[in-house]
C-alpha cells in the first residue's frame, strides 16, 4: 500500500512523541508537494511551518514527522497534534489550548486584586497566556501562600474555568477568606540563664492582648518570626553568648485552625568576655584614628552591638575618605576553655573612588537646581559618605518629595568611580483653600488661601491668604525665595492688612485696623542653622465707643489712636530633624528676637523653641516640643497689647479653647492673652493602620502643659493647665492636618474647655 493510493492517517501523539514510539502506520518517504495547518484559531500558520522540519519540494520521512509533532508539544499551544499524509500533501491537524482572557477574584478583601496579579505572573499564570491546568493549581496554590503568610489558615479557594468564544476563557477565584488564627501559646524551651518570661518580651509576635488588634503581634506569620528569632539571636549575642543556637522552631495548629502554638527550642552555651581586641588588615597609616573608633574594650562581656557599631563607624570613617567600598570584618577567636574571646577588626579598604555624576530624577516638576543645589557632595570629587547622607537629608528638609533615594553604583569599566544617583517621587506643593463657616460670633465667615511652597518648581514659595467675617478679616501676600543669594541668602517679603471688631459700630465697642509690611533675610552659618534678621513697618489704627474694654482705653492712653512702629527683628535656627514632613529622630531649636526702638511703640519680647525626636523602635516616635515667650515694654511705656500673646487649641494646649488661656477682662470675660508664655508638649507618633505608601499619615498620644501670664505677673508653673488625648496627624494635599480629641486635666472656672479640635496648617 503507498501513501498515494488513499489517505493514511498517521496519529502522533504527546505520549508518542515522548516515549520516540515508532508510527502507528509506517510511510514511505516522498516528496511533499504542500503543507496545510487546520484546526488554529489564534496561532498564525507560519507559526506551525517554522517547528516542520521539512518544506514543499523537499523529502518527508517518518524520522521529521516525529520531530515535528514533539516540537509542536513543546510549545505548550496545543492540546493534541495529528499529521496526517494525503496525495503526497502533509496535513498538520491541531487542537489548540485556550487563552487566559481574564482572571478575577470574588470575596477577597485581605489583598489588592492588582497585586495578587502581579505575583501570579511570577508563577507564569496571566492574562493572555495560555491556559494550562497544572499552571492553574499552580496559582491557586500561590493564592493560598499569601493567605497562610497571613495567618489565614482556614482560607478556601476554587477556581472556576468559563470558556470564552475564541476558544478563550475566563478564570475567577471564589477566595472564603476566613478568620485569622491567633497565636494561642508561645514556649521557649532550653533558656536558663535568662528567664522565660523576659525573652518572650523582646518577641514582635505575642498571644492576644488589649492592644493587638491594632498591631497585630498575635497574628502568625513566617516573615515575623524569623524575624523574632534573629532578636533572641541579637538578645543574646549582647549579653556575651556566642555560641547561642535556635533549633528548628514548631509551629502547630489546632484542628479548627484558629489557634497556633509556637515551640522554640534554643541553646544559650557559655556566656564570653573579650580577652583582646586588635586591628588586622590595610589599614592606611590611620591606627590610631581607626582604634579611637572601637568602643569594644578587654574584660568586658561580649557584645554583639558594640562589635557591630564599632564596625560600621570604621566603614563610615573610611567612607568620608572616598573609600566606598570599604569591608570590616570582627572574628572572635574563641577559647572554650576561659570563656573569653579575642576580638580582631579586618580592615579592607578597597579602592579610594570619587564621584563622577550627580544623576537627578523622578522630578517632573522640579527643576534640576533647586535639588542640586542642596547637594555636598560635589561630582568630580572624592566620595564622601557623610556629605551624601547630609545631602539626602537636605532634599528631604525642602518638604517638595515623599520618598528620596540615594544609590551609588559604580561606573561600568571604571574602578575609581561612582555616580550618585538621586530619585525623588514628588508631592503636591500647592494649597488652595476655600471655606466658610458660620459662628454665633462672626456669623457668616468666608476664607480663601493660594499657597504655593514650590512655584514653577524653582524653590520659591508664595502664598495669599484672605480671611473675611463680621469679627475679623484679613488679607495677607507672602513670597519667600530660600537662594535670594547663590551662597543661600534667604529672603522673605510679607504685606499684610487685618481688621479686628468684635461687636457692631452702632453698638459701641472698638475697632482695630493694621497694616503692615515686612522684609527678613536668612543666612547660613553651617549646613543645619541660620540666622535671620529683618524689620517690618506696621501702622495700628484703633477706634474708641461708649462701651469700649478699659484695656484698649489704657492702650489708647499710653500709644494714642494710631500708633507707627518699626520692628526690627533677629532670629537663629538649627535643624537637626531627619525630615521636614513626618521627622522621626532629630532635634529642631529656634530662637527669635524682636524690638521696637522708633516710632510709638517701646517693647522687646524674646522666644526660643526646642523640638526633640527620639525613636523608640522602628514604628514609635517620641516627640517633645518646648516653648517660652517673654516680652515687656520700655521708656515708661507697657507691653502693647496688640503684641500679647495666646495659648489654648493646637499648636499650643489642646482640649482647652483656642487663645482661651490666660488674662480675661474683668468685664465681659474676653481673653486678653499675655506678655509671657510656656508651652510644653510630648506626642506618641505611631503608624496610621494601612498607612504604609504616606509616612506622614499618623495617630498620636499627646500630653500638653503650658499658659499665658500679664504682663505684670511672674512667671507660675503651678498656674500651668494640663491636657491629655490621642490625635491624627497628616501631610494632606490642602496642607498639614491636625485633628485631636483632648481632655483638659485642671481646668479652673471661667476656663473654656473644648475636647474636639480640627485645623489645617498648624505644625507640632
Amino acid at each position: 500500500m503507498t501513501n498515494r493510493a488513499r489517505r493514511l492517517p498517521r496519529l502522533l501523539t504527546f505520549l508518542l512523541a515522548m516515549a520516540v514510539a515508532p508510527l502507528a502506520h509506517a510511510f514511505e518517504p516522498f516528496v511533499v508537494k504542500d503543507i496545510r495547518v487546520e484546526g488554529i484559531q489564534r496561532t498564525e500558520a507560519g507559526t506551525v511551518f517554522g517547528y516542520l522540519p521539512v518544506k514543499v519540494g523537499e523529502r518527508f520521512t517518518e524520522e521529521q514527522a516525529t520531530q515535528a509533532v514533539r516540537a509542536l508539544f513543546a510549545t505548550g499551544f496545543f492540546r493534541d497534534v495529528r499529521i496526517e499524509v494525503e496525495n503526497d500533501v502533509v496535513v498538520v491537524i491541531v487542537d489548540e489550548r485556550p487563552a487566559i482572557a481574564s482572571i478575577s477574584f470574588n470575596g477577597m478583601k485581605e489583598f489588592e486584586s492588582a497585586n495578587v496579579l502581579k505575583s501570579l505572573a511570577e508563577v507564569g499564570f496571566a492574562e493572555a497566556r495560555i491556559f494550562d491546568r497544572a499552571l492553574l493549581e499552580r496559582a491557586e496554590q500561590e493564592l493560598k501562600r499569601q493567605y497562610l503568610a497571613r495567618g489565614k489558615y482556614s482560607v478556601e479557594i476554587v477556581p472556576t474555568i468559563t470558556p470564552l468564544e475564541r476558544n478563550r476563557v475566563g478564570i475567577t477565584f471564589d477566595v472564603f477568606e476566613g478568620d485569622v488564627a491567633r497565636i494561642a501559646g508561645i514556649k521557649i524551651i532550653g533558656a536558663k540563664a535568662i528567664p522565660e518570661k523576659e525573652l518572650l518580651s523582646q518577641l514582635q509576635l505575642t498571644t492576644p492582648g488589649w492592644l493587638t488588634w491594632y498591631t497585630k503581634a498575635d497574628q502568625y506569620s513566617r516573615q515575623k518570626l524569623q524575624g523574632d528569632i534573629e532578636t533572641l539571636r541579637s538578645y543574646y549575642m549582647n549579653r556575651g553568648y556566642l555560641e547561642f543556637n535556635v533549633d528548628s522552631p514548631q509551629v502547630t495548629i489546632s484542628p479548627d485552625r484558629k489557634d497556633i502554638f509556637i515551640t522554640l527550642s534554643i541553646t544559650e552555651g557559655d556566656k564570653y568576655t573579650v580577652s583582646d581586641v586588635k586591628l588586622a588588615g590595610e589599614l592606611l597609616g590611620l591606627d590610631d584614628d581607626l582604634r579611637k573608633l572601637i568602643t569594644v574594650k578587654p574584660g568586658e562581656t561580649f557584645s554583639a552591638e558594640k562589635v557591630n557599631a564599632s564596625s560600621k563607624a570604621i566603614t563610615d570613617y573610611l567612607g568620608k575618605l572616598g573609600y566606598a567600598f570599604s569591608n570590616v570584618n570582627a572574628n572572635p577567636a574563641v577559647d572554650r576553655e576561659h570563656k573569653t574571646a579575642d576580638l580582631t577588626f579586618f580592615v579592607d579598604p578597597n579602592r579610594r573612588v570619587y564621584v563622577r555624576r550627580v544623576n537627578i530624577g523622578g522630578n517632573t516638576r522640579t527643576r534640576d537646581v533647586v535639588i542640586r543645589r542642596e547637594m555636598r557632595q560635589l561630582e568630580s570629587a572624592w566620595y564622601d559618605a557623610g556629605q551624601i547622607q547630609l545631602s539626602r537629608d537636605r532634599i528631604d528638609r525642602l518638604g517638595y518629595f515623599q520618598n528620596i533615594t540615594l544609590e551609588t553604583p559604580p561606573v561600568p569599566g571604571t574602578p575609581d568611580q561612582v555616580d550618585v544617583n538621586v530619585n525623588v517621587q514628588e508631592k503636591p506643593t500647592g494649597m488652595i483653600n476655600l471655606g466658610a463657616g458660620f459662628s454665633s460670633t462672626d456669623k457668616v465667615v468666608l476664607s480663601a488661601g493660594l499657597n504655593q511652597d514650590n512655584i514653577f518648581g524653582s524653590g520659591t514659595t508664595a502664598g495669599i491668604e484672605l480671611n473675611t467675617g463680621k469679627t475679623y478679616r484679613t488679607i495677607a501676600v507672602s513670597q519667600t525665595n530660600p537662594y535670594f543669594t547663590q551662597d543661600g541668602i534667604s529672603r522673605s517679603t510679607s504685606v499684610y492688612y487685618r481688621t479686628l471688631r468684635p461687636l457692631a459700630i452702632n453698638t459701641g465697642d472698638y475697632e482695630i485696623r493694621t497694616a503692615g509690611a515686612g522684609l527678613t533675610f536668612g543666612v547660613p552659618f553651617t549646613e543645619t542653622q541660620r540666622v535671620f534678621f529683618g524689620g517690618t513697618l506696621e501702622f495700628n489704627d484703633i477706634k474708641l465707643y461708649d462701651n469700649s474694654p478699659q484695656r484698649f482705653i489704657d492702650y489708647v492712653r499710653d500709644f494714642g489712636p494710631r500708633s507707627t512702629a518699626f520692628i526690627w527683628s533677629v532670629g537663629w535656627s538649627n535643624d537637626h530633624r531627619d525630615s521636614a514632613l513626618a521627622p522621626t529622630r532629630g532635634y529642631y531649636q529656634r530662637a527669635a528676637a524682636e524690638t521696637s526702638t522708633f516710632g510709638d511703640l517701646r517693647y522687646y519680647k524674646g522666644s526660643y523653641q526646642h523640638q526633640y525626636y527620639w525613636p523608640i523602635n522602628r514604628s514609635m516616635t517620641l516627640a517633645l516640643n518646648g516653648q517660652v515667650d517673654y516680652g515687656k515694654g520700655f521708656a515708661g511705656k507697657p507691653y502693647p497689647l496688640l503684641k500679647n500673646m495666646y495659648a489654648g487649641g493646637i499648636g499650643s494646649i489642646r482640649g482647652f479653647d483656642g487663645g482661651s488661656l490666660g488674662p480675661r477682662d474683668a468685664k465681659n470675660g474676653d481673653s486678653l492673652g499675655g506678655a509671657k508664655r510656656v508651652i510644653a508638649n510630648a506626642e506618641l507618633l505611631l503608624p496610621f493602620p494601612g498607612s504604609q505608601q504616606d509616612r506622614t499619615l499618623r495617630w498620636f498620644l499627646f500630653t500638653d502643659a503650658g499658659n499665658v501670664y500679664a504682663d505684670d505677673e511672674n512667671i507660675s508653673l503651678g498656674d500651668l493647665r494640663y491636657s491629655v488625648g490621642v490625635g491624627l496627624s497628616w501631610q494632606s494635599p490642602i496642607g498639614p492636618l491636625k485633628i485631636s480629641f483632648g481632655h483638659a486635666l485642671n481646668a479652673k472656672p471661667g476656663d473654656r474647655t473644648q475636647a474636639f479640635q480640627f485645623q489645617i496648617g498648624t505644625g507640632f
